[in-house]
């Protein structure tokens, strides 16, 4: 099969991800174009919420370089044993929803991993229709198509899961005070770091897709920070948290070993194997607390999770649990 041509906006990012200025005529010789070309291409960028500077007589320069994803790359990085299980690994420029993509295709065999992540998505898509932004280079958006031999019991309670896997890669990085927000966000400093979406294909008991789709936040940018944050949803990223200059295709490979190690375990455990991890995390334990759900809003304060995952919540009528809903921090 042809492999389709590399647009020349994702050339003229890889072309910048050092970080550092590069003249418009070096670019075009080096990437063999025009120079108005080579313009379009930047603008192209802007256009799509990467911060780039243009300075007379210096040339372009991406303000958050980091290197381009490359499937080669991840792989490289990922633990020899656990290999076998990725039957595919694909970086694409841009596609409408790494989610999407990966639920249109035939499921994989139980215990084998198919893995795309996207520098750009034109229809990301988090939680209850919201969209996911990010420019290039800005965050790591990565989906894992799974199948499970047996729909585990508590599979509504995967995302609960998925959150701790997360947060064990980013333990790897040495980057204390992530939390977790039921059901499926990731936090720093009370802002959203990271989220996460699974798409689920399944019929009866027996065997159980699940597509995982996790956005990531490494250098948005602090125009893109205030985007969002006009939203009513504060983000922040890993640089904002204090990693300096993360090594995306690290953090991307990380993610994709935990997923890969926990999979298994949520199979045979379920929940259990996860439970005191995210009970140790949970940023919402013990503060008061206000949740959205089809029956209305309902206060109180939350007591976490129970076995299965249901959050929580204390209130006049006693303490109720809740399987899903909008849950935010009442101020004080």
């Amino acid at each position: 099969m042809k492999t389709p041509a590399v647009p020349l906006i994702a050339r003229v990012f890889t072309a910048l991800s050092s970080g550092e200025f590069t003249s418009g005529e070096a670019l075009a010789e080096r990437l063999g174009v025009t120079r108005s070309a080579v313009w379009k291409a930047t603008g192209a960028l802007k256009d799509l919420g990467a911060t780039l500077h243009a300075v007379r007589n210096r040339g372009y320069r991406l303000v958050a370089g980091g290197e381009p994803l490359e499937a080669a790359r991840i792989r490289s990085r990922l633990p020899p044993q656990l290999l076998p299980h990725v039957r595919q690994l694909d970086v694409a420029w841009s596609v409408d929803s790494t989610n999407s993509v990966l639920v249109s295709r035939p499921n994989p065999a139980a215990g084998f991993a198919e893995v795309l992540l996207a520098e750009y998505q034109t229809q990301g898509r988090g939680r209850r229709g919201r969209s996911w932004v990010a420019p290039p280079g800005g965050a790591i958006c990565l989906s894992l198509s799974w199948t499970f031999q047996q729909a585990p019991e508590d599979l509504s309670a995967l995302g609960l899961a998925i959150g701790v896997c997360v947060l064990r890669a980013l333990n790897e990085f040495d980057l204390p005070g992530v939390a977790l927000k039921w059901p499926n966000d990731i936090l720093f400093d009370g802002r959203k770091l990271g989220g996460i979406l699974i798409d689920l294909r399944a019929e009866g008991a027996g065997p159980a897709c699940v597509v995982i789709g996790i956005g990531l936040n490494v250098a948005l940018g602090s125009g893109m920070l205030r985007k969002i944050a006009a939203t009513g949803l504060p983000a922040t990223d890993l640089i904002t948290a204090g990693m300096e200059r993360p090594c995306r295709s690290a953090l991307a490979a990380a993610v994709i070993a935990a997923l890969l190690r926990g999979l298994p375990q949520f199979e045979r455990n379920g929940l259990g194997s996860f439970v005191d991890e995210w009970h140790a995390a949970d940023v919402l334990r013990g503060r008061p607390v206000e949740l959205h759900a089809g029956e209305g809003i309902v206060r109180g304060t939350a007591r976490g999770i129970d076995p299965h995952g249901a959050l929580l919540i204390e209130t006049g009528q006693g303490v109720r649990r809740f399987i899903s809903g909008d849950v935010t921090v009442r101020p004080a």
